[in-house]
């Protein structure tokens, strides 16, 4: 019998199996992005922006993603320190209150770009991303002291940290450059997540005569909406304001306008960067000249603002844009 043909089978077998044996060439590890945020995805507002943002990352720039709501400092820097272990190139902590825990991790994983948003702490690989919101909060101001017959408005805020105080900072000095004798009002509820509290913040604020209600609460914000629809639903003029996002349709018989924030485009901005190595750790300033920022007033609410009122709005947003004039902000 013949076997050389058995032979020469177990020959070209040789090949292959040494082929399968080498070690293939690995490719560049995937470009990876992580989120923090202190509340939910869903609220509708800041931390909703925030994960559209994650979202054109992964679908503009194909990376890898992933996120975690964290609502104490300890999962801010576990999250944080999770993360960075992993390999995640860039992370993002949603607020002016991760510049702490991100400054303490970042320098056990310098391969590791830590963003805030908010805050003035730079590292070598930590930086904030800046939104200049007070621009928009300003005219919204300015509408709430044309506009208010009681000489009242009211803000409500979730827990009282700088940046948010900064925006109420704008809003007020709005309505007092509209109506110098106006009285403005604050509320912090303690609670981005409590609408029930927020809505008891704004039915007091309502009861003590506010005609117009700006809300700094994330989540908690539909409390305010909620409270003012009611109160609207028994014939009174009282309008809100939203904030970060157009939440002009989450209640579209009250809320007469909205400062937002284009954070998807910035999110991109900043990771195309890190993914290029082109980042430099340095505070980055997002506002109305760059598109960042913006007030859009609810189309189905036009009718009820005087026509002086929306052409002086243009003017005063031109001039936010020109630089000519610089809307007030904390020191933060």
């Amino acid at each position: 019998m013949n076997k050389r043909p058995a032979a020469l089978c177990v020959l070209l077998l040789f090949p292959m199996a040494f082929a399968c044996g080498r070690s293939q060439p690995k490719g560049p590890p995937p470009f990876r992005v992580a989120l923090l945020t202190p509340g939910s995805v869903a609220d509708g507002g800041w931390n909703q922006a925030a994960y559209e943002g994650l979202l054109r990352i992964r679908d503009e720039l194909g990376a890898e993603v992933n996120n975690e709501e964290t609502k104490t400092p300890g999962q801010f820097e576990e999250g944080f320190r999770d993360y960075a272990s992993r390999g995640y190139q860039l992370i993002f902590g949603h607020g002016f209150e991760y510049q702490q825990a991100a400054a303490r991790v970042a320098a056990q994983y310098p391969d590791t770009v830590f963003i805030t948003t908010s805050g003035n702490t730079v590292r070598p690989n930590v930086a904030p991303m800046v939104f200049e919101l007070e621009q928009a909060t300003y005219l919204c101001g300015v509408l709430a002291g044309r506009m208010s017959a009681s000489k009242v408005v009211g803000m409500i805020g979730g827990i009282d940290i700088p940046s948010i105080r900064s925006t109420f900072l704008a809003f007020r000095a709005g309505a007092e450059y509209a109506m110098p004798a106006i009285s403005v009002r604050e509320v912090f509820t303690g609670s981005f997540q409590d609408s029930g509290a927020a809505h008891e913040a704004a039915l007091a604020l309502l009861d003590a005569g506010a005609d117009f209600l700006i809300h700094q609460a994330n989540d908690a914000g539909r409390g305010v909406f909620q409270a003012v629809s009611e109160r609207a639903g028994t014939g009174a003029a009282v309008y809100a304001f939203g904030t970060n996002k157009n939440q002009n349709d989450m209640a579209p018989d009250v809320v007469i306008a909205s400062a937002v924030l284009d954070v998807p485009s910035a999110f991109v901005l900043v990771a195309r960067r890190v993914r290029d190595k082109t980042f430099r750790a340095e505070p980055l300033r997002l506002g109305m000249n760059d598109g960042t920022v913006s007030f859009v007033l609810n189309p189905a609410l036009l009718s009820k603002i005087p026509e002086s009122a929306r052409v002086e709005l243009g003017e005063l947003e031109e001039e936010i844009r020109a630089g000519s004039l610089v809307v007030p902000r904390g020191d933060f």
